[in-house]
């Protein structure tokens, strides 16, 4: 029944995901703010679809913590749902992310009009003075940043080292971290295309002021909040 909820989800993906597609293109001369609200409907939809269909429901707690101002979102990554739900949780916000998502025919296209930092993880510096300076731009146009610090995605109980361009841009811009904590994985697992009932939790925690501090210092509060929870919510 789990696989068959899975199969009827995604019949439902296919045609959805490219009508937006075709829609993202067809708007991508209007403002990021207003294209951006258009578009993430497709996320709030596929949340929902989970709901509905494959049992996936999920609990969000925090977001009283979520500043008014733009700053960065630093997520753990175990799954394909936190990139859906953190878009319609959060303000408008661009993502850092590896390039070649860009080149998945019709969903990178539509992708590609969302204004991603689109990063090549091979070129090492250049990739981290890339997210810097996109970062300071997105940001200084009231635009949020949401980074994956682990860099890809996580199975439950598994723990991996913080990339430290989150850090760098926070350190940089003065802007305020959000840390979010999920525990998706347990009903989504990573590169599964079984979706299993259950209830998901994340938690968005107090910001994070760089002020005074440098990127390790950063990331490593970042973490300490981060990896901590992530463990309470798998208990």
């Amino acid at each position: 029944m789990v696989l068959l909820r899975s199969v009827i989800y995604f019949i439902f993906l296919i045609p959805l995901t490219i009508f937006y597609v075709l829609l993202s293109l067809l708007i991508s001369f209007l403002p990021f703010p207003i294209r951006y609200k258009i578009i993430s409907s497709w996320a709030r939809i596929n949340v929902w679809l989970l709901k509905v269909i494959c049992g996936v429901n999920y609990q969000i707690r925090g977001q009283e913590n979520i500043p008014a101002e733009a700053s960065i979102i630093m997520c753990n990554h175990q799954s394909a749902w936190e990139t859906l739900t953190l878009q319609f949780i959060f303000p408008p916000q661009v993502w850092v992310l590896k390039r070649e998502l860009l080149w998945i025919p019709i969903f990178g296209w539509g992708l590609a009009t969302l204004k991603p930092i689109a990063i090549d993880r091979k070129s090492g510096r250049e990739a981290v003075k890339q997210v810097i300076e996109q970062g300071k731009q997105r940001l200084e146009n009231g635009i949020w940043v949401t980074i994956f610090p682990e860099g890809t995605r996580i199975a439950p109980g598994k723990t991996r080292r913080y990339g430290k361009s989150g850090g760098l841009l926070a350190e940089k811009t003065g802007a305020l971290i959000v840390p979010v904590a999920h525990n998706a994985g347990l009903c989504w697992p990573r590169n599964s295309f079984v979706k299993k009932p259950g209830v998901i939790e994340m938690v968005i925690g107090p910001a994070i002021d760089p002020k005074g501090k440098d990127a390790e210092q950063i990331t490593e509060e970042v973490r300490q909040w981060i990896d901590p929870m992530v463990k309470k919510l798998l208990e």
